[in-house]
């Protein structure tokens, strides 16, 4: 008898658990591959997984948990390519760097993390901060903290004094010479040496400053940063390594450059033309608007001293003009996904880049693809960015219905991410 029970205890301790069904009845749900709203639909997760969607109303049986959102528009979570968690604006960033620790800066990315999926972005594309973004990434996938899922640069890769040298503006006994380890290289062997040393650390993406930008403390915004060479070491580099690549690019210039090595995305592209739109058409090169982040650094930039001297012309020279450059690229046909350089403005109103694009022409529900099934394209994860059987279960709702209103996009009132539900108001 006592080894019978033993028997039966060792069964149920080896005994996988049955993963919660869970069935999702949606008012509408959007269609990011057709382009449609499709009515009274059924999602049924179990566990971390999509298994079925289908038309109608389907009713809920013994163990199953019923969620019930008939009024809302219903959608793949969001993705923002372009986020910096680590930090936020604020008058007196630019001493942050004299008085935070690694930690200061880990206890308010955790803090901006889940501010992010509560406002329906269930993933994001980190492109770059000190480090602690991939710690914040393990802490996240080990379901110790609350955030999206983070694919995360780590440090991104500058030139001598270029956009993303941390020691830009240092009086000289400070400015030292920091090398690749630190993400700043000087030649194609160091560029490649950068790029590995990214994959030592455990990024997921490898993010370079092609041309000068905005928020750095010197002259220019838009220079040429990176010899073409330089670029192309990193992006064969990062082809061995498994990475794509994402240019921070301001300039035409330095688009032109980073589009011809191979770079994935541009990011930001103010001073985008013709001529670089057609390259990138024949390239199959993402751009990244970043609308939101221009319009916030132009407007912070009116406030007396919120900025460094140096900084606030490149802020209202630059800031204003993103969105009519997405316009243009929109109208001819450039590859577009959802990035809001997220911490150049305040972390959850990631939203607002969804009335910033529709405003300069873009419609609703391409702009909610843009979010989801484009921006999984340009990460390489196949498994989110739209609601199928088989895909992870990470699903928003929003109140209202944002082809007749693109402002309710930030009425986030349902996220599940991995199949668990963070938010059911």
């Amino acid at each position: 008898m006592r080894n019978f029970l033993l028997f039966i205890m060792c069964l149920i301790t080896f005994t996988p658990l049955l993963a919660q069904r869970t069935i999702m009845h949606c008012g509408q749900l959007v269609d990011v591959k057709n382009l449609q709203l499709l009515k009274e639909m059924t999602i049924i997760t179990e566990g971390n997984k999509i298994v079925e969607v289908v038309k109608g109303y389907k009713n809920a049986t013994a163990g199953e948990k019923l969620i019930d959102l008939k009024s809302k528009t219903v959608m793949p979570g969001l993705i923002d390519m372009h986020v910096h968690l680590e930090s936020e604006t604020n008058p007196g960033k630019y001493m942050e760097t004299f008085t935070y620790n690694p930690a200061d800066y880990a206890y308010q990315s955790v803090v901006f993390a889940e501010r992010t999926l509560m406002t329906g972005f269930t993933a994001v594309r980190d492109l770059g901060g000190s480090g602690v973004n991939i710690s914040l990434r393990n802490a996240i996938n080990k379901g110790l903290i609350k955030g999206p899922r983070v694919y995360t640069a780590g440090k991104s890769i500058a030139t001598t004094g270029g956009h993303a040298d941390p020691t830009n503006g240092y009086r000289r006994d400070l400015m030292g010479d920091p090398g690749p380890d630190a993400g700043v290289v000087n030649g194609a062997d160091e560029a490649a040496k950068a790029v590995r040393q990214r994959y030592k650390e455990g990024s997921d993406v490898i993010k370079i400053t092609a041309s000068g930008g905005v928020l750095s403390v010197a002259k220019s915004g838009e220079n040429p940063q990176f010899t073409e060479a330089e670029i192309k070491a990193i992006v064969e580099t990062a082809k061995d390594y498994g990475f794509k690549v994402a240019a921070h690019c301001h300039g035409k210039e330095a688009m032109k450059r980073a589009v011809v090595a191979g770079v994935n995305s541009i990011e930001h592209g103010t001073y985008m033309d013709e001529e670089v739109m057609g390259l990138m058409k024949k390239m199959g090169t993402y751009y990244v608007p970043t609308i939101t982040a221009g319009k916030a650094v132009g407007d912070s930039a009116k406030k007396p001293g919120y900025y460094p001297e140096l900084v606030t012309p490149k802020a209202i020279a630059i800031g204003p003009k993103i969105q009519n450059t997405f316009s243009n690229a929109y109208k001819a046909g450039v590859k577009i996904a959802f990035g809001t350089d997220a911490g150049v403005y305040a972390h959850g109103k990631n939203w607002l880049e969804f009335v910033y694009m529709h405003e300069a022409g873009m419609p609703a529900l391409e702009t909610i693809r843009s979010a989801t099934l484009y921006a999984a394209d340009l990460l390489g994860d196949d498994r989110i960015g739209v609601i199928e059987k088989d895909k992870l279960a990470d699903i928003i709702a929003v109140d209202g219905d944002p082809v007749k209103d693109i402002a309710s996009m930030g009425k986030v009132k349902f996220v599940m991410k991995n199949g668990v539900v963070y938010k059911n108001d």
